[in-house]
Parts: C-alpha cells; structure tokens; sequence
C-alpha cells in the first residue's frame, strides 16, 4: 500500500514537469514547421507558467529573429545572457543581429575592457567561483610541497607553481565578483523604437536646445536614474557605452 502511495505522489510532482516538456516540444515543432507566431504564442506561455531560463530566452529571441523582429530578438538574447553569461549561442546570436542592425559597439569605452568583459562573461559567476576553490586548493598543495618535501624539484615546482595558482586565485575571485554584480546589479535596458531623440529634462524637449542626442532602435543603455510626476509621466536617466548621459520616456525601452 506505501508502494502504491508513494508511485501515486512521484506521478503528481511529475505533472508540471511533463506538461513543461510537452509545451517545450509544441513550440519546438512549431518552430521547425516554420510556424513562428504559434511558437512564439508557446515560448511566452511557458516562460509565464513554469519560469524562465536562458535557453527558453535563447528559444524566444531565435524566433523573434525569424519573425523579423529584431530588436526583441536583441532584448531577449541579452536576456539570456543576463540569467547565462557562459550561454554562446545566444551571444553569437546577439552579435550576429547587432551586426545586422548596424548597431554601434555597446560593451565599453576601450578595446582592452571591451576584450576583458567579453572574456569573463563567457563562464557564470558560479564557474569561476569553483576555479577560484580549485586553484586555491592546488595554492595549499604547493605550499606542502613546498614546506614539507626534501626533493629540490618538487620543492620549485610547489613554489613558483603555487605563486601562479595564487594570482589564478585572486583573477577568478575578481571575475566572479564582476559576472555576479554584472547579473545583479545591472540595469540594463533597450531601446524599442526606430528612433528616440533624448532629452536634456525628464520631459519632452521643449525645443532644440532640450534635445540631447538620438539612440536608434535595439541600443543598449544603462538606467541610472528615474523620475516619475503627473504631467510628464515616468522618465528614465540613461547612460551610453560612451558615458553620455540624457532622460527618455520609460515607455521607448524595454528593462532587460
């Protein structure tokens, strides 16, 4: 009778992972029947019911691509890459449409912070932290070995290798700390229109002077300030990859 029970409660928790497979499945074939509204209908869906992840994301920009929407395409590839940095169909995906929408380079101020962010945000935050508690537990078997073996070799290899595991140490710890705050404490957020002149105020430019400079559709942005009354409604401060800084309507973007 415990048997029977127990069969009975495995096969209620199993529901929710069944129908999510199914619903996966429908979309999937969908999308290879080249039946992109309705796959897209069932990526969305499933995103609201059993949550997201960053293949679902991934799924979700691939047929937004198909369907020739390209700037949520961009929104949800970078939204894969939000919750999976180590994620690389959806970063090439994403250069691959950037590339196409001819959108300027978004990821940083100077060749070598562009290089080093893209290197680090290949792994998640928790892969580095495991490198970083490997090479530290490789630094204390160098240390041993140097302290406690009597072969000159292996006390020189224990030495000069454990100096290296150390400065590995310390780079991992410094890339997981920068791929976490980058997955948490960003604010990310693109722009949805065609073209979206910013403004000087959090309001409509009231004149040439008021009008700060044009982002077009599919740039990144990061919030960095919002202001929100009645007559104006809510408007965002945004800042460039260049570091310029203006106020758009919260309704032209899309937070990632």
């Amino acid at each position: 009778m415990k048997q029977v029970i127990i069969i009975i409660l495995l096969a209620v928790l199993a529901l929710p992972l069944l129908a999510t497979n199914a619903n996966i499945d429908r979309a999937n074939q969908a999308y290879k029947q080249e039946l992109y509204n309705e796959a897209l209908k069932l990526y969305l869906q499933e995103a609201q019911q059993s949550g997201v992840s960053s293949a679902l994301y991934c799924n979700i920009g691939d047929t937004y691509y198909r369907l020739k929407d390209n700037v949520h395409a961009v929104l949800y590839y970078e939204r894969a890459l939000l919750l999976d940095p180590s994620n690389g169909d959806a970063r090439f995906n994403l250069e691959f449409v950037r590339g196409k929408m001819q959108l300027p380079d978004d990821a940083g101020d100077s060749w070598f912070s562009n290089w080093v962010d893209q290197t680090v945000s290949h792994l998640s935050s928790n892969t580095w932290a495991i490198i970083a508690i490997v090479t530290f537990l490789l630094f204390l078997a160098g240390v041993a070995a140097y302290l406690f073996l009597d072969n000159v070799l292996m006390r020189k290899i224990g030495f000069f290798g454990g100096a290296v595991l150390i400065v590995a140490c310390i780079l991992a710890n410094l890339a997981a700390f920068h791929v976490y705050h980058k997955a948490t404490d960003g604010n990310g957020a693109i722009i949805m229109p065609e073209s979206v002149t910013l403004s000087t105020a959090p309001r409509e430019p009231r004149g040439k002077e008021e009008e700060a400079f044009k982002l077009q559709q599919g740039t990144r942005v990061e919030i960095v300030d919002s202001v929100a009354d009645k007559a104006n409604g809510k408007w965002l401060q945004v800042s460039t990859a260049g570091g310029h800084k203006a106020w758009v309507n919260a309704k032209e973007v899309e937070v990632i």
